[in-house]
């Protein structure tokens, strides 16, 4: 890894990138729990449309994938594929900026498609159909922007396990979209277009967020700790173990349907042996982070990976479990599946890109971190919430799917998770608390950041290392 040269870093767009993930986050985060407060008889705009709770789901949805997500990544690769290379981005005064304005273009335009009703009926790809073409022309795109540093290194030395993940995500999510968003809505509807809208959905999170993710991950876990990864053949197993087993699962959303049982079971079996590339993943970051107790205890950035790890081990251990055909029975359609997605999507990833930030923001604003007591509540406040938030789902969805096998009435089942829901938005609040401490000490921080003129004189001196 080329680390320290911080001359072929864009520390402006970094910056960028983190604000606005950090501004969709805060957006999120009260989107889901003014959606919560729907089940427990709460919710404050019943009876308006442009505000229902349908469109505000999604809003939830969507916003944590394109806005915080996303942005957070493109924080992460703006900071990292220089570093791992040596080079600069293929171009950051016009793609750069092109990029990130058009990236929150996208995401507003959607955020205000689907609150007027413009929504697309696929499961995480509600984003309004004439806003698609624009994302798949800024997916396009944006897969030069990183590849040609990364290409540019090859033709030098070997590639590090990182830049493999990274060269993947962004080949792979075009013509994931692409097949996601168009296929079922156009192509091939019904029982097929189900299938296929089922795939899209676990490949968005398997074969973008998840390469991306790891990609980043093996990259800023070693540079942390100052030490090099554990085993990198196990890094490039956990990525062949991805790409070859990942497209095939997207079925097991939709076991004890109408599609072939042939397509059921390969989606199971290779849900199954999937999950012994993702434990490659996990004890790559375990064994790396080893005989490091004191970083756990002082290290907030590693602190925040090494939770998200513990949390990505759970929820892979129980999708393993869940995708069984018995098991399936009892938790589909039930909230087991929602806390299954919250932990994935916000105690995984959404863990990891927090512990980018809380080591990037400092460098980037060249200033130390306001405080460190922030840091602590606001790590144990969204810690303690999603885990329980994950208990608490888990918990609902069980007490819901035993109530329907038993064939009791459905309102029963409402009626008996009404607690759970109850104790949903109370973690939701904890959760919403700490990303607002969080958030307030990144801006803190930010303010105490050097004016840009001593900044300017510091990189000239060669201060800014």
């Amino acid at each position: 890894m080329t680390e320290g040269k911080s001359s072929i870093v864009n520390y402006s767009l970094v910056k960028f990138h983190i604000g606005f993930s950090m501004l969709y986050l805060l957006i999120v985060m009260l989107g889901g729990l003014l959606y919560s407060l729907q089940f427990i008889g709460l919710y404050p705009f019943a009876g308006i449309e442009f505000l229902s709770p349908g469109r505000i789901r999604m809003l939830h949805t969507n916003g944590a994938v394109y806005g915080f997500i996303i942005n957070g990544f493109m924080a992460g690769l703006y900071w990292a594929v220089p570093r791992l290379t040596g080079y600069r981005v293929w171009n950051e005064k016009y793609i750069g900026w092109f990029l990130a304005i058009a990236l929150q273009s996208a995401v507003l335009a959607t955020a205000g498609g689907l609150l007027l009703g413009f929504a697309q009926a696929i499961e995480w790809g509600e984003t309004p159909i004439f806003i698609d073409p624009a994302i798949v022309a800024w997916l396009i795109v944006t897969l030069p922007q990183f590849t040609v540093p990364i290409y540019k290194y090859a033709k030098e030395k070997p590639l590090y396990a990182a830049n493999w993940y990274i060269t993947a995500g962004l080949i792979w999510v075009i013509m994931v979209y692409i097949m996601g968003n168009y296929i079922p809505q156009f192509f091939v509807p019904g029982v097929a277009g189900a299938a296929i809208t089922g795939t899209w959905i676990h490949d968005a999170v398997g074969l973008y967020v998840t390469p991306i993710g790891w990609g980043l991950m093996y990259y800023f876990v070693p540079v942390l700790l100052k030490k090099p990864i554990w085993s990198h053949s196990l890094s490039l197993l956990g990525f062949w173990g991805l790409a070859f087993f990942y497209p095939l699962q997207g079925v097991h959303h939709y076991l004890w349907s109408p599609i072939p049982m042939y397509a059921q079971y390969a989606a199971v079996l290779s849900t199954v042996v999937l999950e012994l590339a993702v434990v490659t993943v996990i004890v790559n970051f375990l064994m790396t982070l080893r005989g490091n107790s004191e970083a756990m205890r002082t290290n907030i950035p590693i602190r925040w990976m090494f939770v998200g790890t513990i949390n990505y081990a759970i929820t892979c251990l129980q999708c393993a479990f869940h995708v069984l055909l018995t098991t399936q029975k009892v938790i589909h359609f039930t909230d087991w599946v929602v806390g299954h997605a919250h932990l994935i999507m916000y105690g995984t990833f959404g863990f990891w890109i927090m512990g980018f930030f809380a080591y990037l923001w400092p460098k980037v604003r060249k200033a130390d971190v306001y405080s460190r007591a922030l840091d602590e509540w606001a790590f144990w406040l969204v810690t303690i919430g999603t885990a329980t938030m994950w208990v608490d789902l888990i918990s609902a969805g069980l007490v819901q799917g035993f109530n329907w096998w038993g064939l009791s009435p459905f309102i029963d089942s409402v009626n008996f998770s009404v607690p759970f829901w109850a104790a949903r938005t109370i973690t939701g609040v904890m959760i919403t608390v700490g990303v607002i401490l969080y958030a307030y000490n990144m801006y803190m921080t930010g303010r105490k950041a050097p004016m840009p003129v001593l900044e300017a004189k510091a990189q000239t001196s060669g201060g800014a290392a």
